[in-house]
């Protein structure tokens, strides 16, 4: 049997932009991508701090060391600049491999979005 358990975690990072106009995901800083063990295209929900708003999306890279967290197309919506928001991942494992299994979660600084 497979269950689904955290893979990956962005504990609390800020929108630093929000593009209505773009076709859709969210774009991170590919330096917290590789802290966190994400990769461009992979599912991801978005758990907006300030108002309570889950959203499911795919990651796109973002330029590295950059701060970037920009919330793209329709979910736009759903944040504002400045807003702080939690970014997990969720892997599909065999129950006893998930035992084992340590997720990669990460703790950036909240202010720049950086790995310090």
């Amino acid at each position: 049997m497979n269950i689904s358990i955290i893979k990956s975690k962005i504990h609390r990072v800020k929108i630093t932009n929000a593009d209505l106009n773009y076709i859709g995901s969210i774009t991170i800083d590919k330096k917290l991508m590789d802290a966190a063990n994400l990769i461009e295209g992979e599912k991801v929900q978005i758990v907006n701090v300030n108002n309570g708003e889950r959203i499911d999306t795919y990651v796109i890279e973002g330029k590295f060391n950059s701060g970037e967290v920009c919330m793209n197309g329709p979910a736009a919506r759903k944040v504002q600049v400045g807003d702080v928001v939690i970014i997990i991942s969720y892997a599909l494992i065999e129950i006893n491999a998930a035992k084992n299994f340590i997720p990669t979660i990460i703790f950036p600084n909240e202010n720049k979005n950086t790995i310090d």
